[in-house]
């Protein structure tokens, strides 16, 4: 199991499009990948779950990864928050 925790840096949190570059980046491997909250778990793979997460600016997030591929979906993960923080538009 490999875990981290990162922080919202985009200015519009977790929106839409955030969150189907997770969606997708997390569905390409076959690991169970979550998304935490203040204690509420999701399944990083459901477009519903990121969104229901209401991860706004400065909200804490971690991230939980279990499975064969664990190593590279973490790697591949980070890099996608990191691009996150970069997106400036809602859509």
């Amino acid at each position: 199991m490999k875990s981290k925790s990162f922080i919202v840096k985009n200015k519009f949190g977790i929106h839409a499009r955030p969150a189907r570059l997770l969606v997708e980046t997390a569905s390409k491997y076959k690991s169970d990948i979550y998304i935490s909250k203040n204690g509420e778990e999701i399944n990083a793979k459901s477009i519903m779950g990121i969104l229901m997460l209401e991860a706004g600016k400065g909200a804490e997030l971690v991230l939980r990864i279990v499975g064969e591929d664990e190593n590279e979906a973490l790697q591949e993960m980070e890099a996608i928050f990191e691009k996150i923080a970069t997106i400036d538009e809602l859509n």
